[in-house]
C-alpha cells in the first residue's frame, strides 16, 4: 500500500519530518520496484538517513 499525504508506516512516527518525509517518497519507489512493504519502509528509512547526513556533510565542507 503506497503512502500518501501525511500516511506514513508507524515505524516512521518519530522521525523528524523532513527524514519522515523523503522516507515516505523513497519507501513508495521501493514498493513500486519490488512489492515488498517491509523492504520499501526499511530502505526508505536508510536511504533517507544517509542522504541528510550526506546533505549536512556537503555543507559542512563549504
Amino acid at each position: 500500500m503506497p503512502w500518501y499525504n501525511g500516511d506514513y508506516p508507524p515505524s516512521y512516527k518519530n522521525q523528524p519530518k523532513k527524514i519522515r518525509e523523503k522516507a515516505t517518497e523513497i519507501a513508495n519507489e521501493v514498493l513500486k520496484t519490488t512489492g515488498n512493504e517491509g523492504e520499501a519502509i526499511a530502505t526508505g528509512l536508510k536511504q533517507a538517513r544517509l542522504h541528510f547526513a550526506r546533505e549536512k556533510t556537503a555543507k559542512a565542507k563549504d
